[in-house]
């Protein structure tokens, strides 16, 4: 059996030189899974992000992507996101650990940059 490119797998890669710019998450929302914003900060300097579901068979299910020239800026496209959850289902996201792997699929250090 050939073994699946997890990288293709993955919400977001964190290349070499590039770090975890934060992680938030909700509770678990019943019939829906967790919201999460994951975001990185690329050798340029510019932060990229995805906005994605995370449901309880495993599956993940980008929402939205986008990039912001700064991690200043990420706070309005996490407090965006948040409005948006907490008028649909009265929850907000906060601050969480990672949950990551390398290619070889074993778990990576979580550190937040």
């Amino acid at each position: 059996m050939k073994n699946p490119d997890l990288r293709s797998q993955a919400v977001m890669n964190v290349d070499k030189g590039e770090e975890i710019a934060g992680l938030w998450a909700t509770p678990q929302i019943p019939g829906t899974g967790i919201y999460k914003l994951v975001a990185k900060k690329r050798k340029d300097g510019a932060v990229e992000w995805a906005h994605f579901i995370h449901r309880a068979d495993g599956s993940r299910h980008v929402v939205f992507r986008g990039e912001v020239e700064s991690k200043a800026r990420l706070a309005d496209v996490l407090d965006a996101a948040n409005k948006h959850l907490s008028r649909v289902f009265g929850v907000t996201m906060s601050a969480a650990d990672a949950d990551m792997t390398t290619l070889d699929g074993r778990k990576a250090n979580a550190k937040v940059h």
